[in-house]
């Protein structure tokens, strides 16, 4: 099939194709699609649903278009999320660390050290979603501002998961197209999420002159954190070994599917308890992403701009801009047809943009909207225009560091 509008009677005629993938991109850019109740993952998959209708790609051609050792992947380091969270340890993980600080300024920079750290080893909008609910009960126990910390929190859990394949969606699926190590993958973009974390801790301290004190605050009263001791000792246990064996090399979809085969292995808890908090609407959304991209190159869309990235300013650029008007996933998978399986490089940079892209704005990544709507139920406004000015600021600093780094 080829990918030039046909032409009747002198006149244009649009293909419909053409109409399902513009359709499709838009929704997944918008959130929704205006009139119908639709979410990411079903505009992804009826979208898919119609280009194997419409004869783009046959049913086989669509299924063997699904990445299945990004799918597995994804899904095992959730449900090794999912058994970290029913233990306690995120819980446990913030209440230590109100041990170490009782300032303004201490609790902002805990934060962001925690929330990186983390992100590096779980995936980021776990992360998002535990802690923007602990954070707001802190802030509002201690009669503080949420909204520096909130951002530190969220700009946090976006660069600090660009040092590691397992930090983010959009890593796994380029550990899975380029074939980069854990480790070289790490050795690569850390001082990148190590630099950019202290960036955005100057950068909070100017823009919010309240968090600069040092002066501790009063006794902060939490809830005891919920701990499942046996649950948390097996929980990070196989976890500890799971990073362990991706530093020395064992292959990621397979080690992550032991790891999270053994979490299940259980006789105190109830395997829902770690199969109901995982994304499915991720994973679907995930799947229908991978037909979509396969049709735009079965319709040779791609093609013609290859040139558009051909330098690394260009690509960041691209990566960068894309990342905020489609979201960093689908855009990953529009561009990576067009970097070759050994430009390393290349393959860096664009998890790097695509993932720093991320604190550009409100719509720039999950984690920013997680904070956005429980800010908002609280009664709290930030503003679109607000987090730009924290948004563009950080982001121009860590892609400027990236272009500079991964040279």
């Amino acid at each position: 099939m080829g990918g030039k509008l046909s032409e009747e009677g002198g006149k244009t005629v649009i293909r419909l194709e053409y109409v399902v993938l513009v359709i499709a991109y838009f929704g997944l850019a918008l959130g929704y699609l205006p009139g119908l109740r639709m979410n990411r993952a079903a505009i992804a998959l009826v979208g898919a649903g119609f280009l194997v209708a419409l004869n783009v790609l046959t049913l086989r051609q669509a299924w063997d278009a699904i990445d299945t050792e990004t799918i597995v992947f994804l899904l095992s380091m959730m449900i090794v999320n999912a058994s970290l969270s029913a233990a306690g340890f995120f819980q446990l993980a913030i209440a230590q660390l109100l041990r170490f600080t009782r300032s303004p300024f201490g609790l902002m920079v805990m934060l962001t050290i925690a929330s990186g750290v983390l992100s590096a080893i779980v995936l980021n909008d776990t992360i998002a979603l535990i802690f923007t609910p602990l954070i707001l009960n802190l802030t509002r126990t201690l009669g503080l501002n949420p909204i520096p910390y909130l951002l530190a929190m969220a700009g946090a859990t976006n660069i600090g998961s660009v040092a590691t394949l397992s930090g983010n969606p959009q890593n796994i699926l380029i550990g899975s197209f380029s074939k980069i190590g854990y480790l070289e993958f790490a050795r690569s973009l850390l001082p990148i999420a190590v630099v950019g974390l202290v960036s955005q801790i100057g950068l909070i301290w100017l823009l919010y002159p309240e968090v600069r004190s040092r002066v501790p605050l009063q006794s902060v009263s939490l809830p005891k954190p919920q701990i499942f001791k046996p649950l948390l000792i097996k929980s990070v246990l196989i976890t500890a070994g799971l990073f362990v064996a991706f530093i020395l090399g064992f292959p990621l979809a397979e080690t992550a599917l032991i790891a999270a085969s053994l979490l299940l292995i259980s006789r105190r808890i109830r395997p829902d308890r770690l199969l109901q908090p995982i994304d499915w609407n991720l994973l679907v959304m995930f799947s229908g992403l991978f037909i979509l991209t396969k049709a735009t190159q079965q319709l040779n869309l791609t093609a013609p701009f290859t040139s558009a990235i051909d330098t690394p300013e260009k690509l960041l650029t691209i990566t960068a801009l894309l990342s905020n008007l489609v979201s960093n996933v689908p855009a990953v998978l529009l561009i990576h047809p067009l970097i070759q399986p050994s430009d390393t490089e290349s393959w860096l940079r664009l998890a790097a943009a695509s993932t720093l892209a991320g604190n550009l704005s409100i719509f720039g990544s999950v984690a920013n909207l997680i904070m956005v709507e429980a800010v908002a139920r609280l009664g709290y406004r930030l503003s679109f225009l607000e987090h730009l000015r924290f948004g563009v600021p950080i982001t121009a600093i860590t892609l400027l560091l990236t272009y500079l780094w991964i040279r």
